[in-house]
């Protein structure tokens, strides 16, 4: 085959270009990234500084900062240690609070730094019992935290 050359279409499964389309997951993480907690000393503040609740499941840290900058939203950090299972089952906890807390950050202080610390035992009874007992319990600790 003289003169063949692997085309555009050859080079992604879905046959358009690569990270084409609104929802492409690099998309997502930029979008969200703002909304994370990822240093160490932001961590630190919450914990030092910031006030907590806890229930079976979960434990719960807030801090209000006072940026100069205008808060553009409330921050999350997970904290799910190696007791809740391996690298597929904490990753996968961690994207379900994310996906829960995205949903219910639009009711939170937007000052606000928050760090979710995941117990042992949580990942399993996520699963056994589904996203909406889940729901509830994200729910249950935030309300925890308001009052």
């Amino acid at each position: 085959m003289r003169g063949w050359r692997r085309g555009p279409a050859a080079r992604s499964s879905s046959g358009g270009a690569p990270g084409a389309g609104s929802a492409s997951p690099r998309n997502l993480a930029r979008v969200n990234r703002r909304h994370r907690l990822s240093r160490s000393r932001d961590f630190d503040a919450v914990y030092r500084q910031g006030r907590s609740v806890s229930t079976r499941f979960l434990v719960l840290y807030w801090f209000a900062r006072n940026d100069e900058a205008i808060a553009e939203g409330p921050r999350l950090g997970l904290a799910v240690p190696k007791a809740v299972g391996t690298a597929v089952v904490r990753n996968r906890m961690k994207r379900k609070l994310r996906e829960i807390f995205r949903a219910r950050s639009a009711t939170l202080p937007p000052d606000n730094d928050y760090v979710l610390v995941v117990r042992a035992g949580l990942a399993e009874a996520a699963e056994s019992r589904g996203h909406d007992w889940l729901t509830e319990r994200v729910e249950e600790i935030l309300g925890k935290a308001a009052a």
